[in-house]
């Protein structure tokens, strides 16, 4: 729209039931990209959704389908303004089954949009991953959210 601004700010969150592996920190493999895709499932929008098995307690990438759910920050109170998140980057957690999700979200700031709220926005999440523990079928470790802008 005429005069919007588009406007950047940082979600940080740790999954407790994804074991990080060194092939998470390239972003050029195969498993970055799957794992990548997972997460704009559940917190960007237009994604696509890969579904997970588990192969020897090793995260296995096989079954690509369209999203049929809309995502979490579509539903927040940013929802009509925000266009998307790219995912940064994985890190690893401070137990072996703990990995660092780290991504750039976008939203467009126009006149209908008073100002971005990130507490207002962090409630939105709080409430809809039940309290920072579940995000679709990944559990989340309760003090790990964080929402910059």
């Amino acid at each position: 729209s005429p005069g919007a601004i588009m406007e950047h700010f940082t979600l940080n969150f740790t999954i407790t039931n994804l074991m990080f592996t060194t092939d998470l920190q390239t972003p050029s493999s195969r498993k970055f990209h799957s794992s990548e895709k997972i997460m704009k499932h559940y917190v960007s929008q237009n994604s696509v959704f890969t579904e997970l098995t588990q192969d020897y307690g090793v995260p296995v990438f096989t079954k690509t389908f369209p999203c049929q759910i809309d995502p979490l920050l579509q539903k927040s109170s940013i929802g009509p303004h925000f266009t998307g998140c790219s995912v940064t980057g994985f890190r690893s957690g401070r137990h072996r089954d703990d990995t660092k999700v780290d991504a750039v979200c976008s939203y467009k700031d126009n006149a209908s949009l008073a100002s971005f709220d990130r507490e207002k926005l962090y409630q939105d999440l709080n409430n809809m991953t039940n309290n920072v523990t579940k995000l679709g079928h990944y559990s989340l470790d309760r003090s790990s959210l964080y929402v910059d802008g």
